[in-house]
This record gives C-alpha cells, structure tokens and sequence, in this order.
C-alpha cells in the first residue's frame, strides 16, 4: 500500500473506511436525516459559524462553481486575489459565468498583499465580490485572511473564500473574519474521500443570493436550504462518504479543533526544519508557509520528476509534483488530515535516501 503524502485525496483511518462499507439506506428516510442534522451540527462547530452549511456532493471545485453562481450576475465586477494555480482557477470559473473579474496576482510562492487589495478596491467602487484562495496547495502558501478579510469588509463587499485545503486544519473562523460564502472538501483535511463540498452561507451572503442571475440548477443554495428544513438533500447525495464524514467528524470534535490546529502547525514546522536539514530550501514564504503542505523547491541537480517516481516505485510513498509554470521546480509534500510526526519522519528518512539518485548535490558537505 502507497503512503500517500500528496495535499489530497488525504489517507482516511480505517474507522472511515469501514464506515463506507455500510449498506445503502433511503437518503429521503428518518435513519439518514438524523445523520445529515448531526453532520451539520457538527460541521458548523469546526467552521465556527452560526451560519448556514450545507453538503453538496462535488469536488472542491463544484463548491466554488456554486459560490460564484449563487451570488453574482453576469456582467458583476469582482476582484480576484491571486497566488497559485487555485486562484487562478476561481477567477476563471466567475469568467465563464460571465463575471467581469479584475485579476490581482502576485508572485507564486508569496502571500497577497492586503494593501494592495486595499488600492484594487479603491480603484474600482464598483467591485462586488472578492475570491481569495486561503490556503494555496500549488505553491504551499497560506493568506493572511484574516487581514484581507478587514479590507475586505471596509469597502463591505462580498468575500468567497476557497478553504478547501485549510477549514480544519488550519484556524479559520468563519464568523469572526466575516466569510460570506466558504468552501472546503471531503477529501483534505477531513479525513474522507473525495466526494463532498462543504459550504457556509453568511446573510450578507443570501442577500447576495437573492438578485443573483448567473445560471445555477443543481448549485442552488436556496434549493439546499429548502430541503434542509426537511433534513433532506435536494439532490441524491455521496450517502456513503456522509456515512465516513459522520465519523470522521466525531473524530476531529474528540481531538479537538485547538488541538488538531496545533498538530498541523507542529508537524508543517518539523518537515519544514527537515527538509533544510536535507540542504533543500524552502519555496514558499516561510513567513506564510502552509501548514497543511510543504513546497520544495528544485535545486543543485534534482531532478524532482525522477525523484518522486523513485519514492513512488521503490519505496511506495507519493509526494506531488510542481503544477503549471511550476512543474519540475518543485516537489510538495501534504501533511494534513490523518498525518502524524512518525509519517513525516519516514518521509525525510526515504528522502535522504533517494535525494542522491536523483541527483541532488548537498553543497553543506566538503
């Protein structure tokens, strides 16, 4: 079996796995709407809202396609705020939907600037809505949201948030930083396969939804809280992965947020420390290094693309590779969800290892 340290799909505890081998049952039936009012119950806890939350059965991705379409019209300006792949990929879902959107990017590897969010807004009044990528897995950077989100909320527009790689477990309060739509997966921090988008609605945000005319049928938030009032899905839902998201729930309110907060910042620190005592550096920021993912950058002769098919193939552990401009430059190691200390230390024990065969040169030895 793979040890798999990619930034997701994370590697789910045999509690989880086991809870998905349940028979299948009436999604429309009483047994599966008391799961579905205690998942939300609990989802709520671990977002930090009082605010609406729903289950949709998507990728990350189907949940930023329903913020976009549940809370803007075509022809609406919105400021994009940019760091990664993921970013860009926000923006490019609210252009197809027809949204006029104002591209801020900044350099892969570092956080945005919030003053310059500052200036983008002060630019242009018209500017509805902002899209920032909290937590950005392509370059292993995570956003000052907090900051971004008083900006923000001076200029009172509307702010999504893609929290796919960051809503438990690193802190993010939904309430006190004013997110009006917020969106993680099943299949990241979680604990759970893919197959679900998680979403938290704020009022300013159903305001939004109520003069919203981009096309939407099956991400139609007002459908979804139309049949959670009936402890139903609008839409025949992932049962099984509600069933393994049931437990995994159970487990993180055991641990704790604060606690499980803390051990991704423990664990971030000692790969982040580990992978310099190697001889690598660091690509991100570290000043706003992920803690649910590790980006290294390629350098002295590594060959990053043969080094992960030598971890892959002789040593069965699968780390990522670098994605778009940055393919080949760096390699990213994912330590979220079900990770601990003994996971990363055999991930830097192999990578001492193979570094050498793929031609990694460390210039601290003589």
């Amino acid at each position: 079996m793979s040890d798999l340290r990619i930034p997701g799909p994370t590697p789910c505890p045999d509690e989880i796995l086991n809870a998905m081998s349940r028979q299948m049952i009436n999604h429309r039936g009483p047994e599966f709407a008391q799961i579905l009012v205690d998942v939300t119950a609990k989802l709520k806890q671990l977002f930090q809202t009082k605010n609406d939350v729903f289950l949709l059965t998507a990728s990350g991705t189907g949940g930023l396609e329903a913020a976009i379409v549940n809370t803007l019209s075509p022809g609406d300006k919105v400021l994009s705020v940019s760091i990664g792949v993921f970013g860009d990929r926000f923006a490019t879902i609210a252009q197809q939907f027809g949204a006029e959107v104002t591209a801020l990017r900044f350099e892969w590897g570092k956080a945005a600037d919030a003053n310059a969010v500052m200036k983008a807004l002060q630019a242009d009044p018209e500017i509805k809505a902002v899209l920032v990528t909290h937590n950005e897995t392509s370059t292993g950077v995570t956003n000052d949201l907090a900051r971004i989100s008083q900006v923000v909320k001076e200029f009172d527009k509307l702010l999504l948030v893609d929290a796919i790689s960051s809503l438990g477990s690193i802190e993010l309060p939904v309430d006190d930083w004013q997110c009006d739509v917020t969106v993680t997966g099943s299949q990241k921090g979680w604990m759970v396969p893919p197959g679900l988008a998680m979403v938290a609605i704020s009022d300013k945000a159903w305001q939004a939804n109520a003069k919203a005319k981009m096309p939407r049928f099956y991400w139609d938030f007002a459908k979804a809280r139309n049949y959670l009032e009936k402890a139903q899905t609008p839409w025949t839902p992932a049962v099984s992965i509600v069933f393994a998201l049931s437990i995994s729930l159970g487990m993180m309110l055991d641990e704790g947020l604060t606690n499980i907060i803390a051990r991704h910042a423990r664990i971030a620190k000692m790969t982040r420390e580990g992978m310099k005592a190697l001889g690598l550096s660091i690509f991100a920021n570290e000043h706003y290094a992920s803690n649910t993912v590790t980006s290294i950058a390629a350098s002295t002769g590594l060959d990053t693309k043969k080094l992960l098919k030598i971890l892959r193939e002789e040593h069965q552990i699968v780390l990522g590779g670098g994605q778009g401009s940055l393919s080949g430059k760096i390699f990213r190691i994912g330590h979220l969800g079900w990770v601990t200390e003994k996971d990363i230390e055999k991930v830097l024990e192999t990578l001492a290892i193979v570094l050498p065969q793929a031609g990694f040169v460390y210039e601290g030895l003589e």
